[in-house]
């Protein structure tokens, strides 16, 4: 009997031992069939009004920049203006010692005097000779050579007055005016420094408006059009932004760096802006459309290819858009600075409204489950 007991006792705990083991293995099973939830940000592809442009940079050039010479030799008598200064068209710069010159002019004028003298003379004894030639009372010799003396004080005459009228114009010149209006940029001479014909005096520049150069590279060259809209920013002004409008579209590329040289033209009456400035330039190179925009950080790049995920319910779906240029919208907050985010026109393949991923894209696949957890 004692042992009938204890082999059942034993057959009862084997039983107990096993149903125990049941529940264990059903959560084994259940946690291997479990699907995998990826958690995941989204935010909507949305249809916004933008406008295309293309961002490059460039430099602030003076719209004129002259430079100032003697035309005449002679010691630097007097200088009216510095570096710096403002000048305007027709203002007096710098004057030339003019002794020599006023010398010249009063020496060119007894000259002149004398020639008309002698004109006066050998035309009354002309028409002497002429007179009596016509009466046969003097030979042809006699006629013809009164009349060689004529024509050679006539022309004494002549050359007397553009003796003057040069001596004149030197003296002119000894006054230097300025041909523009601007600002000096540079003085290259001293009072009582001798300056000769040809001397480099001054650099004029003229500031306003300013020229904006920069480059467009050659995949952009056909969307650039005489008149485009131009805005630009310069690190010393921060954000803010100066306007222009392209002038100038250049003939012939760059052989070596495949650009085309083009110039705006940017408005410059206060004076605020300096040639020389490196400028942060936006072209924009047509009018408003509408577009569907997707954040650029959703998109995934392999080679060539282009993938975004969007989500229908709880599942990821792979999408291959098709993908144009980027822009930078500026989103405003109550109480905050603006925020610059970056977004990607979409051509096809996401239609607005759409749910788009924006992290967390890299651990999905193509119907993976996943879970919104933050979402704009």
């Amino acid at each position: 009997m004692n042992r009938k007991h204890i082999n059942l006792a034993l057959l009862l705990i084997t039983v107990v031992f096993f149903i125990s083991l049941l529940p264990a293995c059903g959560k084994k099973e259940n946690k291997v069939t479990e699907e995998k939830v990826i958690n995941v940000k989204v935010q909507p592809a949305e249809k916004k009004s933008v406008r295309p442009y293309i961002e490059t940079t460039g430099s602030l050039n003076p719209f004129e920049e002259v430079i100032v010479s003697a035309e005449v030799d002679g010691i630097i008598k007097d200088i009216k203006v510095d570096e710096g200064m403002p000048v305007s068209r027709g203002m007096l710069l710098v004057t030339i010692s003019e002794t020599d010159y006023n010398l010249d002019v009063k020496r060119s004028e007894a000259a002149m005097k004398q020639a008309e003298a002698t004109l006066a003379n050998t035309r009354l004894e002309f028409q002497r000779k002429n007179a009596l030639y016509k009466e046969q009372l003097v030979t042809q010799q006699q006629f013809d050579d009164v009349s060689t003396r004529l024509a050679l004080a006539e022309a004494e005459v002549e050359r007397a007055k553009s003796t003057l009228s040069l001596a004149k114009q030197k003296l002119i010149k000894t006054r230097i005016y300025s041909p523009i209006d601007g600002f000096i940029k540079e003085k290259k001479v001293t009072a009582g420094n001798y300056a000769r014909n040809g001397s480099n005096l001054f650099v004029i520049i003229k500031n306003n408006p300013l020229k904006l150069n920069f480059t467009i590279s050659e995949k952009d060259i056909g969307k650039l059009k005489k008149g485009q809209d131009v805005n630009f920013r310069v690190d010393a002004f921060g954000q803010t932004e100066f306007k222009g409008k392209v002038n100038i579209i250049y003939p012939s590329l760059d052989e070596k760096t495949r650009s085309l040289q083009v110039e705006a033209l940017t408005p410059n009456s206060d004076g605020i802006l300096k040639p020389g400035l490196f400028a942060k330039i936006t072209l924009y190179t047509g009018g408003d459309k509408d577009a569907i925009l997707i954040p650029a950080i959703s998109l995934l790049y392999e080679g060539d290819k282009v993938r975004a995920f969007i989500v229908e319910g709880e599942i990821a779906k792979l999408r291959n858009p098709k993908i144009g240029q980027q822009y930078k919208i500026a989103s405003k907050t109550d109480g905050a600075e603006s925020k610059v985010t970056e977004y990607i026109e979409v051509i096809e393949g996401i239609n607005e409204g759409e749910i788009v991923v924006t992290v967390g894209q890299q651990n999905l696949s193509e119907n993976a489950k996943v879970k919104i957890v933050d979402s704009r």
